[in-house]
């Protein structure tokens, strides 16, 4: 038996073992669902908009000041409506529905998650599904966004309809923060897949985590390697879909 599939043996075990397993994500979940990710090559920061960068156009203030910029960026690099979720998404939902997994805590915004038919789903950054009015806080869907010309404006105050989504310069939702931490603080097995654990507060959220077995699938290294069991360098969706079948 390869190393690879010794590795995939080992995940399949604690998965099968353990009825008490948090999966962490970033993203790298969806980069198989045709999503880009950011930081690798060809990924969203890896473009700029004349002499701006992701981070700039991203950001609470950029929001405030240059709304239809902000949205020309978001609409045409953020949201991908078509995409579907991918082996990871599905074979997460599948552990969940079986009862060994408790919670799924995603940096993701795109929703691929509850797609698949996960239920306990975190979202650290927000979602593109979720858009309030500024001024009266009436919810939009994403489809108004989409087809709302230039700025979307709430069809009955006229306020900004913003996405409800942590820009930067933003802080995290209080309430999912903590409840993310608990799950991780509980959890007998700690998953963490396609993220980078370099953008802080989300990548912090790996030191709650006291349980037995931390397992890291990720294409690169990670500054919490020496701290994992396991670790796969290999396709998110593969490895989870072979240690279901």
């Amino acid at each position: 038996m390869d190393a690879k599939a010794d590795k995939l043996t080992a995940l399949r075990e604690l998965i099968n073992g353990s009825g008490n397993i948090v999966f962490f994500g970033g993203a790298g979940v969806s980069t198989e669902s045709g999503i880009p990710d950011f930081r690798s090559a060809g990924g969203l920061f890896s473009e700029r908009a004349g002499n701006l960068s992701p981070e700039e156009i991203l950001s609470r203030r950029f929001f405030m000041n240059h709304p239809e910029e902000f949205f020309e960026f978001y609409k045409t690099k953020m949201i991908y409506k078509e995409a579907r979720p991918n082996h990871a998404h599905l074979a997460l939902a599948g552990l969940e529905q079986a009862g060994k997994l408790k919670a799924v805590v995603t940096q993701n915004i795109d929703g691929l998650h509850q797609q698949a038919g996960s239920k306990e789903v975190l979202e650290l950054h927000g979602s593109v599904h979720r858009n309030h009015c500024m001024k009266c806080r009436r919810f939009f869907d994403l489809d108004y966004v989409i087809e709302s010309p230039g700025v979307p404006k709430c069809d009955q105050c006229g306020g900004i309809v913003k996405p409800d989504v942590v820009l930067y310069g933003e802080n995290l939702d209080t309430d999912i923060l903590n409840k993310s931490v608990e799950y991780i603080a509980r959890a007998e097995v700690l998953i963490v897949a396609g993220t980078s654990l370099r953008v802080y507060p989300a990548a912090g959220l790996i030191r709650y985590f006291s349980g037995k077995h931390l397992v890291l699938i990720n294409k690169s290294s990670t500054p919490y390697d020496d701290m994992a069991e396991l670790i796969i360098n290999d396709s998110i969706g593969e490895t989870l879909k072979a240690c279901l079948t």
